[in-house]
């Protein structure tokens, strides 16, 4: 009768994207010739290293060929997001915020396109968690101050980079 005593159905699942990935895909670009400045300039210059489309760059062994440059890159940045994104921000000198992550791969959050976008990324930080992410804090569970919301923005980079890697630069040391 009207359904009263009918079971409801509860609402089906929407399908999880393996590995998690966050919500938030800025559509702030950093400029990728001045990320490619920076890597050279905390690497003195002295190593190689190739540059994804969103400036995510993976730090390569010496005398390889574009080709095999490439491989690598991609293959480090595929165990870097198929594993536990754990990631190491460093503030720079130059104000910069360094992101390490694990198989010599890395992101560089320029500090003037922060500025420039800071409301955006305050606003947005929570959504540059992966899905069911907590990260711990001093300031408690998924509670960030300006630097690790400055660093999760950072991250996006990387898991735009991962979930479609594109190297665009193949840097080669000086010498």
């Amino acid at each position: 009768m009207f359904g009263l005593f009918s079971k409801k159905q509860p609402p089906p699942e929407q399908p999880r994207q393996l590995p998690p990935v966050p919500d938030w895909r800025p559509q702030i670009i950093q400029p990728l010739e001045r990320i490619v400045e920076r890597l050279r300039f905390y690497t003195n210059g002295a190593r190689d290293f190739a540059v994804f489309e969103h400036g995510t760059a993976a730090i390569l062994p010496e005398g390889l060929s574009d080709g095999e440059a490439t491989k690598h890159a991609e293959l480090a940045l595929h165990r870097v997001f198929h594993a536990h994104p754990d990631m190491n921000p460093m503030n720079m000198k130059d104000g910069n915020i360094l992101i390490q992550y694990n198989h010599d791969v890395a992101s560089l959050v320029l500090s003037d396109v922060v500025d420039q976008n800071w409301a955006e990324i305050d606003k947005q930080h929570q959504r540059a968690l992966a899905t069911s992410e907590v990260l711990i804090s001093s300031l408690g569970h998924n509670v960030f101050d300006d630097f690790g919301k400055k660093a999760l923005f950072g991250r996006c980079f990387m898991f735009m980079d991962a979930q479609s890697p594109r190297v665009t630069h193949i840097e080669r040391h000086e010498g």
